[in-house]
């Protein structure tokens, strides 16, 4: 199964672009424009992984990163920017980005990331399932 993306980038161009290569290789997109919409994307829908601008109006890529924590914190989240320093990448991998790309990066070296990122949520979610089950198991024969 592919991963449910929200792609954010404030580059109207470059956003239609990436997500035309990437619905084209099956994964369902959802875009928006600013750190704004993509915190009220994620409060009305379930994503897998966020492909996040760093430079953004309003909300920066690093507070918007901060709020998605927050909020939906099994959300894997990979840092873009085509302007921003390597100090802010480096601020987005301490505050749990799981990658970070210049753009425009290559649309196979995105996809890689993103299966990886997904593939570490999936795996995430398992721990938990599991963790879960045992302490239910434990409950009820306790």
């Amino acid at each position: 199964m592919k991963p449910k993306l929200l792609l954010v980038d404030d580059e109207e161009m470059y956003l239609e672009y990436l997500s035309k290569r990437l619905i084209n290789r099956g994964y369902k997109v959802t875009k928006c424009l600013s750190g704004e919409q993509a915190l009220e994307k994620i409060e009305e829908s379930d994503f897998d992984v966020v492909v996040l601008d760093v430079l953004l109006p309003g909300i920066d890529g690093i507070e918007t990163l901060r709020e998605i924590n927050k909020m939906a914190p099994l959300v894997e989240v990979i840092m873009l920017t085509g302007h921003a320093s390597l100090e802010s990448g480096i601020e987005g991998m301490k505050l749990g980005a799981f990658d970070y790309l210049r753009k425009p990066c290559e649309t196979q070296e995105l996809v890689s990331k993103i299966n990886q990122a997904y593939d570490k949520k999936v795996g995430q979610e398992q721990r938990i399932r599991q963790t879960t089950e045992r302490y239910n198991v434990e409950e009820k024969e306790g």
